[in-house]
């Protein structure tokens, strides 16, 4: 937090804001982008911001959405960027957003080890801490991230497939292999991605944000639909001018594969916050990522069967 601090006032500063200003907009900035909640988790201290909407009703079970953010970002960013509150207020579920670990920030989606071990454990010890605090559906909980934080939904769709219903993911960076990925359950997944994204290339390779090369999308979203052993061959139709939607379907659960294509999206979460457009590229409009998301999600709960209560 401190660092955020420095570099607003910094900017603030260059941007001709009077230096008496400076701690009164610091102050403002960390009210509006702090978090609400933490717990302990593999010896860390982590964060998370949660949002539970006034229609909460503590005798109906009620769906849980995590939402991850991208790399060197935070829970609030995350808020602003997905507007998943307003979904949760129309729909009355509950929404948290964790953070990553500390600065950047990041989720340890790239390679195993011990930083990604701990990333799971923390998302699941935190639906353990949210289903003990609120009536929350067992067979509805789903994840979702953009960037690293998509990343992060595909590792937890190999490891908590017995707790998370279905994933979405928007820009996201993947690098972990396929073979990676034991776990033989079909997770039902959503995909948003752009075709000019700058810093997650919709054809793979490689961009300046890692060394890592980053997976072809169309590629990477077969191998899933093979994963979830639907029908070989996709539907593809025209959602409008600059979206196209591809859908596997006849999936093992009815685990449907969906990737919605942004002709010319950057590195933006469709329908959502405004980005710097110089940076990230264009933030398409025609559809709103967050509201097809929960479509498909209510669409997908996890059969009783599957979940699991909480652990002691």
């Amino acid at each position: 937090m401190r660092s955020r601090k420095a570099v607003l006032g910094t900017v603030l500063a260059l941007i001709g804001v009077p230096a008496i200003l400076v701690p009164i907009e610091a102050a403002r900035f960390y009210v509006r982008n702090r978090s609400n909640g933490s717990i302990v988790s593999s010896g860390q201290k982590r964060d998370y911001l949660l949002y539970v909407p006034n229609s909460y009703d503590s005798t109906t079970p009620t769906p849980l959405v995590i939402s991850m953010h991208g790399g060197a970002m935070w829970g609030a960013a995350q808020r602003e960027m997905s507007r998943w509150n307003q979904v949760a207020d129309e729909h009355g579920f509950i929404v948290v957003y964790p953070s990553g670990t500390e600065f950047p920030r990041m989720w340890h989606a790239v390679r195993p080890g011990a930083g990604l071990t701990a990333d799971v454990s923390f998302i699941s010890e935190l639906i353990d801490t949210l289903r003990s605090e609120y009536n929350i559906d067992p067979a509805r909980v789903y994840a979702d991230g953009m960037s690293n934080g998509g990343g992060m939904a595909f590792v937890l769709s190999c490891t908590l497939s017995d707790r998370i219903a279905a994933v979405g993911m928007v820009a996201s960076a993947q690098f972990l292999p396929w073979s990676w990925c034991t776990d033989e359950r079909a997770v039902p997944m959503i995909a948003f991605h752009g075709t000019a994204d700058p810093l997650a290339p919709y054809r793979g390779g490689l961009s300046w944000v890692s060394p890592n090369r980053f997976a072809d999308i169309p590629t990477w979203v077969a191998n899933w639909a093979q994963r979830n052993r639907c029908a070989p061959n996709p539907v593809e139709s025209v959602v409008t001018t600059d979206v196209t939607r591809l859908e596997y379907t006849d999936c093992a659960g009815d685990a449907a594969v969906v990737l919605y294509t942004v002709i010319g999206g950057g590195h933006t979460w469709p329908g959502g916050g405004p980005q710097p457009e110089w940076f990230l590229g264009i933030t398409s409009n025609s559809i709103n990522a967050t509201s097809q998301m929960w479509t498909f999600f209510r669409e997908h709960p996890l059969r009783q069967t599957q979940s699991r209560a909480p652990q002691n």
